[in-house]
């Protein structure tokens, strides 16, 4: 049975409001207190603040060389539940609540590992991997704070699976020009910036389908369109929002140029709100990820379809795996939820890599 102190700090952990939106924490929240008077005096802790929600929380004990990443921010919280979902509540062989899954549990059971344990550890706990503009992960590593690891484990959602592949995820939006006028002007056809988009989207479709004929399955999805005013008038904007999750072994700034080439008319404009590469990224493999692995005898899991920030330390060079209790079905649920047998199997992987990396 998983021991009564790993529910102990979930209970507590699910209890902090840390949904992303609204992202509404600051190095000073109480999550953070709290967590530091957890770990206690023996970890040095160093706090990042990069404003907008967006924290980091990096926690040091000795000189380890593994490092554990652990996101505390959670997806909203969602009408129609059975349990409360800003607390825990166990029911039978389960334990509901916001991030008990994605990725609290996990959280709940390195919490449990650093105070049952002496050996050197290291714990990058952030607060933006759910949603926009996240940046504490990309910053840590871009800074060279994670120069000195040489191993990285993230800890969502696997089923305890060592993971060392998953697809990117890539999102864009484009605003396409035309000139306003009546419609029933000869040069709307040409002058139409729906009618341009929608060239490019035709044009994209068709060359997202020959890249899965190639079998590099792309996942390219338009999600959002909007533009004009009323049937009769010549629109002059129009805006898109699309996505892409790439296969590992692909690379979003190449599919990125490949498929913003496929405009015709010359005026659309890209913005990039976020790219996560996949992993491993194009031109990198994932041979020490697997060494790793091979190692410490984990069970190795097949690639996944969700993005994770482990292919933002591996794009730097650093090996990273994603392992961590629970199924990403039960992520984002409206009851999230994470079995006492996947928290029990993940303490026990989490606290043999610890010691062995002491």
């Amino acid at each position: 049975m998983t021991p009564t102190s790993v529910l102990d700090y979930l209970q507590s952990l699910v209890a902090f409001d840390t949904q992303n939106p609204p992202r509404a924490l600051t190095e000073n929240a109480p999550v953070f207190t709290w967590l530091g008077n957890v770990l206690g005096a023996e970890f040095t802790i160093e706090m990042t603040d990069h404003g907008h929600g967006r924290v980091s929380m990096l926690a040091v004990r000795g000189e380890p060389t593994l490092l554990f990443n652990c996101h505390l921010d959670t997806v909203p919280v969602l009408d129609g539940a059975r349990f409360p979902a800003l607390e825990m509540t166990r029911d039978g062989e389960r334990v509901y609540g916001r991030g008990t899954c994605d990725i609290k549990g996990a959280a709940a059971c390195l919490l449990d590992v650093a105070c049952n344990t002496e050996a050197a550890m290291a714990l990058l706990f952030t607060t933006d991997e759910e949603g926009a503009n996240g940046c504490c992960v990309k910053a840590f590593v871009d800074n060279g704070g994670a120069d000195r690891f040489e191993q990285v484990v993230v800890t969502e959602p696997t089923d305890c699976l060592a993971i060392t592949s998953h697809r990117g995820y890539l999102s864009v939006k484009g605003r396409f020009g035309g000139i306003a006028g009546h419609s029933s002007e000869k040069r709307a056809l040409a002058d139409n910036a729906i009618h341009k988009l929608s060239a490019w989207v035709a044009a994209a479709v068709k060359k997202a389908k020959y890249l899965d004929d190639q079998g590099r399955r792309s996942c390219f999805n338009v999600g959002e369109v909007h533009g004009g005013v009323k049937s009769n008038v010549i629109a002059d904007a129009a805006g898109i929002h699309w996505s892409a999750r790439l296969s590992p072994g692909d690379d979003n700034e190449r599919f990125l140029e490949t498929m913003t080439n496929l405009d015709a008319s010359g005026s659309a404009r890209w913005r990039v709100p976020f790219s996560g590469p996949p992993l491993p990224t194009g031109g990198m493999d994932t041979a020490k990820a697997q060494m790793f692995v091979e190692r410490h005898a984990l069970e190795a899991g097949a690639t996944v379809n969700f993005w994770t920030e482990a292919s933002l330390f591996a794009q730097a060079g650093i090996p990273a795996i994603v392992l961590g209790p629970g199924n990403i079905a039960q992520a984002h649920a409206v009851d999230e939820w994470v079995s006492i047998e996947q928290l029990q199997r993940a303490l026990t992987i989490y606290t043999q890599l610890v010691e062995s990396n002491d």
